[in-house]
């Protein structure tokens, strides 16, 4: 399919949001995805089929020599410097140690009002939050960055040929020596799964090197981890720009409603995802869980299918603290959430207003008060009855629950990792 007009499109479209009264407003896309997902790619096709747009590029790469930033210098976008600009940020992350780098670069070329367009590459291992959250920091002066640029859209580079092998990995960046600090213990699949819950438009590269069969399957994936953004198949990196350029499809507040586990959480429903197979549910119990019957369930068959979980444990051995459970294909987290509110009087309790605290009253229930499982399961091709059948039976019983909570700990063997709360814990 030939996409040569689409430029043509975008350009004229950007014209026009430039003659109005947002002439300052800087259009900005980030580039996010994992390392060899094709961004570079993607933004030379970008580049190259520009059509007169005025763009400013900046790169970012974890390594000594900027070797992104080489590969668009010579992809044949002929970036004019009276033009356009190549900012090469390096030695550093996007998303980390180069934040305030990033908002002084994107500020100086805003204020220049010379450029169309800001594209922005980030590094293969940043999540897309923290650079969207940079465009909302205030400095000390008072100043953001939303006075001079909009953050127009977050697409998500996904590697089409090694994504879901990836996906499934339980690998963490350690393994893989793409850590950015000893204290980095992301899992690969949470990181892979912060890329594509956090995007606007979701672009699955290299879709000419795998099956259809295969480009279904993953795409089914994708929509189940981020039901509202929309997937483009690339092939040979040939996509229609407007898909990505000029959108104003970011919203802020939206962005952190998107993943699939908050939908399910808010009983929104998403019939798009019926299609792949994409089924959801959220499981809720007022008992605590016995931590080696929960990670024993979780090697079984029943939950191989399960592509993503997320939200609130109980567990029996860690009864004072609430347990944020993470999972995402092979990789699983479970770290703490603060302590449950029954544990402290109301009068500590850190709540804000009267609404809130009445909220929270009404969240009370029995001898354990706030404490509950809530965390919604997602999958592809589940039997749903049969997984609730089976967290059910990782619940405490009768005689477990009559031991009482101070012998808990000392009666339940936890074969989770121990947390030493200023650095969280990986579930293996």
């Amino acid at each position: 399919m030939n996409f040569l007009l689409s430029p043509l499109l975008v350009s004229e479209k950007l014209q026009m949001d430039h003659s109005s009264d947002n002439i300052a407003a800087l259009p900005v896309t980030v580039l996010s995805g994992f390392l060899g997902a094709g961004k570079t790619t993607i933004l030379n096709h970008l580049l190259n089929n520009r059509s007169g747009l005025r763009v400013a590029v900046i790169v970012n790469d974890m390594s000594e020599v900027n070797i992104d930033a080489s590969l668009v210098e010579n992809g044949g976008a002929e970036l004019s410097r009276t033009e356009e600009t190549l900012v090469e940020m390096s030695n550093g992350c996007i998303c980390c140690t180069l934040r305030d780098d990033l908002l002084k670069e994107v500020s100086r070329l805003a204020s220049e009002q010379r450029f169309d367009y800001l594209l922005i590459e980030s590094t293969g291992i940043s999540e897309p939050l923290p650079v969207a959250q940079t465009f909302t920091f205030v400095d000390e002066d008072g100043r953001s960055l939303t006075e001079l640029t909009q953050l127009d859209t977050m697409v998500t580079v996904i590697d089409g040929k090694n994504f879901l092998n990836d996906y499934r990995s339980m690998d963490d960046l350690r393994d893989r020596d793409l850590a950015i600090a000893p204290a980095d213990d992301r899992g690969l699949g949470d990181l892979l799964v912060e890329q594509v819950e956090f995007a606007d438009v979701l672009v699955i590269s290299k879709a000419d090197l795998i099956s259809e069969e295969s480009v279904q399957e993953l795409t089914g994936l994708l929509k189940g981890l981020n039901p509202v953004a929309e997937i483009i198949v690339s092939r040979n990196a040939d996509f229609p720009l407007e898909k990505v350029l000029g959108t104003r499809r970011f919203d802020m507040q939206k962005a952190m409603q998107s993943p699939a586990w908050i939908k399910e959480l808010n009983n929104e429903h998403v019939p798009e995802t019926e299609e792949y197979g994409i089924s959801s549910f959220t499981f809720r119990a007022r008992r605590p869980f016995h931590p080696g019957r929960f990670l024993e369930y979780l090697n079984c068959p029943d939950w191989n299918r399960v592509i993503r979980s997320k939200g609130y444990l109980w567990m029996a051995s860690r009864n004072e603290h609430a347990c944020m459970w993470s999972q995402a294909g092979s990789s699983c987290r479970l770290d703490p959430a603060g302590k449950w509110l029954a544990t402290v009087p109301e009068s500590e309790w850190p709540v804000p207003d009267e609404k809130t605290r009445e909220h929270f009253r009404k969240q009370m229930v029995g001898e354990y008060g706030d404490r509950r499982q809530e965390f919604v399961v997602i999958g592809q091709d589940i039997d749903k009855d049969k997984i609730r059948r089976g967290l059910d039976e990782c619940l405490l019983n009768e005689e477990e629950l009559a031991l009482g909570s101070e012998s808990w700990s000392e009666k339940f063997s936890d074969p989770f990792p121990e947390w030493q709360f200023d650095i969280a814990s990986e579930a293996s």
